[in-house]
């Protein structure tokens, strides 16, 4: 089993990268020459991907202008969020009601992240796991010990103990010791309670919340070093020791 497309999360504001995403998408900040956006591309099409759907909404047109300029070879096609920005879940409900029947499975980055060709494995791992269980939705998540970013608090509990007969649930405790790298995959079942119903701003942690409820929201442990982007100290940091 394959997975052919891939769905990127270009919409967002920014705003812990103050000031200079005042005048620039987070997704076209660069580190070592190159921007977080085309590092995700890059990555996407060395898994084999053949077609990417990416949103946008806060200075799309600087996106837009982006990826006419280069040259990716690769189908990739722009999904604007409309007149109010859709948030995580709301973003993608909005992308996949473009999306056909065979494409029923399909891979979402969040380009924040610094997606290493070393992600290729641990992807193709997580697929095969995806297949093998026939889940809705599976995180990738990383050890909080990994993190390069050490204020990050962990986002779930790994359920991986004899107490539990599923393997790779997730949940949430108090001390919850993954982070979700922001690299998922959906299956469009997940959303079809949502197919006839309009389109507003949501987060995917309302989506997980309820998969959690009824024991449904797996997790696949990556082993990479995780750098993300996640405000301007960290930003700088990087672009020091990255």
């Amino acid at each position: 089993m394959k997975i052919n497309t891939a769905l990127i999360l270009c919409a967002g504001f920014g705003k812990r990268l103050n000031p200079l995403t005042l005048n620039m998408p987070k997704p076209l900040l660069k580190i070592n020459n190159l921007t977080l956006l085309e590092n995700t591309i890059n990555l996407i099409k060395n898994l084999g991907i053949k077609k990417i759907k990416l949103n946008t909404f806060y200075l799309k047109d600087q996106i837009q202008v982006f990826i006419k300029k280069k040259n990716f070879n690769i189908d990739i096609e722009i999904i604007e969020d409309g007149d109010e920005i859709l948030g995580t879940g709301g973003g993608i409900l909005n992308m996949i009601k473009t999306l056909s029947q065979s494409e029923s499975e399909f891979l979402v980055f969040n380009p924040d992240t610094i997606w290493e060709s070393s992600y290729i494995k641990t992807i193709n791992e997580m697929i095969k796991f995806y297949f093998s269980n026939l889940n809705r939705n599976t995180l990738m998540i990383v050890n909080k010990n990994l993190s390069f970013d050490k204020s990050l608090k962990g986002d779930f509990t790994l359920l991986n103990k004899n107490d539990y007969e599923i393997k790779n649930l997730l949940g949430k405790f108090y001390e919850n010791n993954f982070i979700f790298t922001g690299c998922q995959i959906i299956n469009l079942r997940l959303f079809e309670n949502f197919s006839n119903m309009p389109v507003k701003n949501f987060s995917m942690s309302k989506v997980w919340k309820n998969l959690i409820d009824s024991d449904g929201l797996f997790g696949f442990e990556s082993k990479n070093k995780f750098y993300h982007v996640t405000d301007l100290e960290i930003y700088n940091k990087l672009l020091k020791d990255y």
